[in-house]
């Protein structure tokens, strides 16, 4: 089983791991779409205004910048303890055992505008770069990575079940055939049903963590259905490929 997550806007500082290699990360048929993505990062941040309005950026986080100014020479860390966050805080990696943490890197992967998508254990830098964002030079992410990364994702999957827990925008960059996705939908007192951000976040990381952790090794939306509800979530199939997650 592969979960894949969404990446986060924020990113933890620092790391202990040498700087960026990227002959080191998981899915290597992406090294070519990656180098070139990291590159142009690199030189737009020579230009610290451009960057920003290219980013999307106001000038209370140059910081950003200065972190993209240095993907090749700052220090890296598992892209598991990289990624920062409401989702990430559910997710509580860091309370991990030795064994869980082991069970986690196995099971867990991240998507990226940066790197396409990347295994818990990759070493990555902190950086800045949205789903969104076009580069000079480039069309559109989407663009960018469509044609590689649905079929290096399928690849990492080997045959197993995909829980694609992505938003939109990062499954728009690489789809993902036959994986099962989670809606995260918050049902009011007069049983309307809507979806918060906050919560959509929050109980998609309590369900990686829920996949994370169990024994079992689902092969379809029951299967995951029936892990969820053994963590305590509130589930219902809505189809052969998607899983309802109910909260209040």
């Amino acid at each position: 089983m592969l979960v894949l997550l969404p990446p986060s806007e924020t990113k933890a500082d620092g790391g202990r791991l040498a700087p960026l290699d990227l002959t080191t990360l998981s899915m290597p048929k992406l090294t070519a779409t990656r180098e070139a993505l990291v590159r142009a990062v690199v030189d737009l941040a020579a230009d610290p205004d451009e960057s920003l309005r290219v980013l999307g950026l106001g000038p209370s986080q140059i910081d950003e910048v200065r972190r993209n100014s240095a993907l090749w020479t700052s220090p890296t860390a598992p892209a598991l303890y990289r990624y920062t966050g409401v989702l990430f805080d559910a997710l509580a990696a860091k309370s991990f055992t030795k064994a869980q943490r082991t069970k986690a890197y196995a099971r867990l992967a991240i998507g990226s505008a940066l790197f396409g998508a990347v295994r818990a254990e990759d070493p990555i830098p902190a950086y800045r770069l949205s789903g969104g964002s076009k580069l000079p030079g480039f069309g559109t992410l989407g663009s960018v990575w469509k044609p590689d990364l649905s079929d290096a994702l399928l690849d990492e999957a080997d045959g197993g079940l995909v829980v694609d827990l992505r938003s939109g925008t990062y499954q728009q960059l690489g789809k993902v055939p036959g994986a099962v996705t989670a809606t995260v939908l918050t049902e009011g007192p007069d049983g309307s049903r809507t979806v918060v951000s906050h919560f959509n976040k929050h109980h998609k990381g309590l369900l990686a963590r829920a996949l994370v952790l169990s024994r079992a090794e689902p092969t379809d939306v029951r299967g995951v259905a029936r892990v969820a509800a053994k963590a305590g979530l509130r589930v219902e199939i809505a189809s052969p490929s998607e899983l309802i997650v109910l909260t209040h």
